[in-house]
């Protein structure tokens, strides 16, 4: 026998072998991907002034390439990029990225970066899968590379405002008033349009807005606008706020004395975020938020908070769960489409993720599909109340962990 034909039946042999692995895998579904990595270009504003939320989505981030690969045994290499909580420099991220080799885009959280993502994204023809972002016009352009997997502006609106009935049956309270206030960028906005057009329909709300008061959420001062809340004498505040502003908001509720029955946010993010209750101690309790969130019950959240806790075992998942639940999610999708394409032709890819069906997932909701626009269906809020400093979801009853508490103790005090 020659050297030439014993090292073509050892090649032979070796590709039988890999067969036969391959097949025995196939009952668990388990497809590798030929020795293939999914390249992710993951954009989120790290720095900034949006960069603990960036920051905390990051968190999401480090864990997924471990656990989706024993998930679905999809290779994964994570590439990275600051947005640096600015438009401009998340859409040459973004160019970078693709540059470098990108095979699908994640982000961005914030929604006007992510509305820019996304043209690059739709331009060069390299699939987004959008984590964070609540803007209705990203998936409203008629995009063909661009997925979100998160509720839309109207959505959390919809969904907000019916756990507010709900926060108000639950407590036998019923506000005649309210002053809203909002962020003023691309997700403020949004919001603003959504409640504007949405409220006047819910007959069950008993509460009419008093004043409307938009501000920058990169602001320092909110005195003059939380003088001008307060003047308007309304019974609570509706709030849309991000991190950084709603602390430096209710620090100045405090300074000015104001003690309405209660803070309540629609659905955006600040308040169950963990510098919230760092920063303002006492006064964080009692504020709501009603924000999509995470499903404690779920097999898929017991494994992904268990990778959390393995890597960040000083930190509680309750103050990331809503960040790292979607943000690993939008990467799941990305591995779960690469490993049924079995290809990283953004086309391909493009394919694959229009027809996901992820049924075991991290947030609330059904499950993982998009409809023809690339928007997903389905996905719900809760009721979040912060109580001795932590998250706690105190409506739909079905989930809750706690009582809700409204008024808070300080009311007109």
């Amino acid at each position: 026998m020659t050297a030439t034909h014993d090292n073509g039946r050892r090649r032979f042999n070796t590709a039988l072998a890999a067969t036969g692995a391959a097949a025995a895998l196939a009952p668990f579904g388990i497809a590798r991907a030929q020795g293939k990595k999914l390249k992710v270009g993951v954009l989120l504003p790290r720095s900034g002034f949006e960069a603990l939320i960036g920051q905390s989505c990051q968190k999401g981030v480090d864990l997924a390439p471990a656990v989706i690969k024993e998930l679905l045994g999809v290779d994964i290499e994570i590439m990275s990029g600051d947005t640096e909580s600015n438009v401009n420099t998340a859409r040459t991220r973004a160019e970078q990225l693709i540059h470098d080799g990108a095979h699908v885009l994640v982000g961005a959280f914030d929604s006007g970066q992510t509305a820019a993502i996304a043209q690059v994204a739709e331009q060069r023809g390299v699939p987004l899968v959008v984590n964070i972002a609540a803007a209705p016009q990203i998936t409203e352009q008629g995009y063909k590379f661009v997925f979100r997997n998160f509720p839309t502006a109207p959505e959390l609106v919809k969904n907000g405002l019916s756990l507010i009935g709900d926060l108000f049956r639950a407590t036998n309270v019923a506000p005649r008033s309210a002053v809203f206030m909002h962020v003023n960028d691309t997700f403020g906005q949004a919001m603003t349009g959504g409640i504007m057009k949405t409220l006047p329909h819910l007959t069950f709300l008993p509460f009419k807005i008093t004043d409307t008061i938009g501000y920058d959420p990169a602001a320092r001062d909110l005195s003059v606008e939380v003088s001008k809340a307060k003047a308007a004498n309304a019974d609570f505040l509706l709030l849309v706020c991000r991190l950084n502003d709603s602390i430096v908001l209710r620090r100045e509720m405090v300074k000015q004395r104001w003690n309405p029955m209660g803070v309540i946010d629609p659905g955006s993010p600040g308040i169950y975020e963990e510098q919230f209750a760092k920063a303002l101690g006492k006064y964080a309790n009692f504020c709501i938020d009603n924000p999509p969130w995470y499903n404690p019950k779920t097999k898929l959240t017991k494994i992904v908070e268990a990778a959390f806790h393995k890597r960040n075992p000083k930190e509680r998942f309750v103050y990331h769960g809503l960040n790292i639940g979607y943000t690993f999610e939008a990467i799941l999708i990305a591995a779960d489409a690469f490993k049924r394409a079995g290809s990283t032709d953004p086309k391909a890819l493009a394919d694959a993720i229009r027809t996901t069906d992820i049924t075991d997932r991290v947030c609330l909701g059904g499950p993982i599909k998009f409809d023809a626009k690339g928007q997903v269906q389905g996905n719900l809020s809760a009721c979040v109340q912060i109580l001795d400093g932590i998250p706690r979801v105190v409506l739909p009853a079905n989930a809750a962990e706690a009582k809700p508490v409204f008024p808070w103790p300080w009311y007109k005090a």
